[in-house]
């Protein structure tokens, strides 16, 4: 990967000119059936910039209260775009059910309307268009789920998604962070480039987000250099990313297996429906993540009862064996 990044032919993307991108963008757009694609520095940013494109100043999106989108990038929808969001619950496996997200698209009325009530023939939810609301444009969902310990989210649930969004003339935005880990794990097909992320839609849509990409201060110089250790990271991403898999659900086994009977309430692992990520319920995670950084084991405290691993072409089998070594030792002395 190092070799490709330097010798990766650069130019100056903003105006186009950096062809090792231009490949990059390409590729990720072919890959997925899409017009074109645009690489931007990060998962937040991509996230932004796909809200921003699809939407007005004003406008509403409907997200999971779970979802990255929503809960840890600073709610820049609305600090940056303008843009508000309605959230719902999400489900065990990252899904929000389908009758409220409908319940939950509004209309906003002009004072030329002369229609005040919109039915559809196939649905009994009645969309009223009303001035004091704002008007939703955009259902945003994330696969795999990061919340719910990377879920897939069902393929049924995401046609069901584009299905709705489409009879009301929305968009759909999926933030596909770990989106080849989805696809391993359903049997369709962090890949370990350095940084960067790609958004991929229609022609239209990637030049809006590219025009805002610059305002907001993402336009790339000689990106080719990082654009090179992705084209890297999509050659070997079958590979790596089913080992990935694979591994964190060898690691959450191997936790539970050491894990005595009569601490199991109170310490475990999730080991269902997992793709890359582990996470470890326990009743201390600011004690535990000190107990593993002094041992020289990264983890991240997810929230008050879980911690999160997460597993990626860095970490190998010698590493699981440290960790549950760690993590034994943590447990014998709760």
């Amino acid at each position: 990967m190092r070799k490709a990044m330097a010798n990766s032919i650069v130019g100056d993307d903003v105006y186009k000119e950096d062809q090792t991108t231009i490949n990059l963008e390409n590729r990720c757009a072919k890959l997925f059936g899409k017009e074109a694609g645009l690489f931007v520095v990060s998962g937040t940013m991509g996230n932004l910039l796909a809200v921003m494109a699809h939407c007005q100043r004003g406008d509403e999106i409907i997200v999971g209260k779970h979802n990255h989108i929503h809960r840890w990038e600073q709610g820049n929808y609305a600090q940056i775009g303008g843009i508000s969001a309605t959230t719902l619950n999400c489900n065990d496996d990252g899904t929000m059910n389908l009758a409220e997200i409908e319940e939950a698209i509004r209309v906003k009325a002009g004072y030329s309307d002369k229609d005040y009530k919109i039915q559809e023939e196939d649905s009994d939810i009645v969309h009223i268009p009303d001035c004091h609301m704002p008007a939703t444009r955009l259902i945003c969902i994330e696969n795999t789920h990061n919340f719910t310990g990377g879920k897939a989210l069902p393929v049924e649930w995401m046609s069901s998604v584009q299905k709705l969004a489409q009879k009301h003339n929305l968009k759909v935005h999926m933030d596909g962070a770990r989106i080849y880990n989805a696809a391993i794990a359903s049997k369709t097909l962090r890949l370990g480039a350095p940084i960067g992320s790609i958004i991929v839609g229609p022609l239209e849509f990637i030049d809006k987000a590219r025009h805002i990409r610059k305002a907001i201060g993402g336009g790339w110089r000689q990106s080719g250099v990082l654009a090179a250790a992705a084209h890297v990271a999509l050659d070997n991403a079958e590979v790596t990313i089913t080992r990935d898999n694979q591994r964190a659900v060898k690691l959450a086994k191997m936790i539970n297996d050491v894990t005595p009977s009569d601490k199991r309430s109170r310490i475990f692992a999730q080991d269902k429906d997992i793709t890359n990520m582990v996470l470890v319920h326990c009743d201390n995670v600011q004690k535990f993540t000190a107990f593993f950084q002094e041992r020289d084991v990264l983890v991240m405290a997810f929230d008050t009862k879980r911690i999160r691993m997460v597993l990626n072409w860095g970490v190998n089998d010698e590493h699981l064996e440290k960790i549950v070594k760690v993590y034994q030792e943590y447990v014998e002395q709760m």
